[in-house]
């Protein structure tokens, strides 16, 4: 069973080595957004084999919600592009199993479910660019909360690659309108970790009925004054398996990321 919050109760983990070393040994199983702060983390999607052709051609055609950062070999569970003492089975902070498309477990470690044929894609993740947020003094309000992003399946398809299609995902994040536009400028510079937003203000506009209901993460408020920006999300591959339904299927649980040893600033464009 997947832990609800965080066990390890101390100081956000600085160093990612010891980050995952903390999720491996059960020690932490919380959101990872605030960790590991310089370091790339990435969303996980891990299918047989057979499926990682039509995968790799769905991300590829869909950029913004699935950058590729690194693929593993077909049932490695290191993976050298995105760390040393690294297991992609034990250092996520959580994990998802599907079966023909329904999320059937969820666990702090994946290890029991793990094939000689599974392939891990490594997406980009939003924790990259919050990084670059806050240090312009635009902390998100979910971050300061120490909660999940908000995260929201909308009615913007993705472009269909074999078997994948569905819908786009986006995270949320509120700012006045003069700070969205900072934050637009911000990401921007980070294309690896989905760039700038997709959409902002006027939720309905992309199929969002209610921002207090989100399908995956945890709500946060937008005040008055402030428009709701959003952002393509690396859960959007969740939301491909849902529609796919491939046989197996094993996917990080949203907000619980791997933190890698790759660093964010070697993201930025300019």
């Amino acid at each position: 069973m997947l832990a609800s919050q965080g066990m390890d109760k101390s100081a956000p983990y600085r160093d990612p080595v010891e980050l995952r070393r903390a999720c491996r040994e059960g020690r932490f199983a919380g959101p990872t957004s605030g960790h590991a702060h310089g370091y790339v983390q990435v969303n996980l999607a891990i299918l047989p084999a057979a499926y990682a052709p039509d995968f790799l051609l769905f991300c590829q055609r869909n950029p913004k919600p699935c950058p590729v950062i690194a693929v593993s070999e077909p049932g490695a569970r290191d993976c050298a592009a995105l760390g040393a003492d690294l297991d992609l089975a034990r250092d996520a902070a959580g994990y998802r199993l599907f079966r023909d498309g329904e999320l059937v477990e969820t666990a702090d470690d994946a290890a029991a479910w793990w094939r000689d044929d599974l392939v891990a894609f490594a997406i980009g993740c939003s924790h990259s660019f919050e990084e670059a947020l806050e240090a312009e003094g635009l902390t998100p309000r979910h971050v300061r909360a120490g909660t999940t992003v908000p995260m929201f399946r909308t009615s913007i398809e993705c472009a269909p690659a074999g078997i994948f299609r569905g819908p786009m995902v986006v995270s949320m994040r509120p700012y006045k309108p003069a700070d969205a536009i900072r934050a637009v400028q911000i990401t921007a510079r980070y294309p690896a970790v989905h760039g700038a937003p997709v959409h902002l203000a006027d939720p309905a506009a992309i199929g969002i009925a209610d921002l207090a209901k989100p399908d995956y993460g945890q709500p946060v408020a937008v005040e008055a004054g402030e428009i709701p920006v959003f952002w393509a999300c690396g859960v959007t591959p969740q939301a491909a398996i849902a529609r796919a339904k491939p046989p197996f299927a094993i996917t990080h649980a949203p907000g619980r990321m791997l933190a890698t040893d790759l660093h964010n600033a070697r993201l930025a464009t300019g």
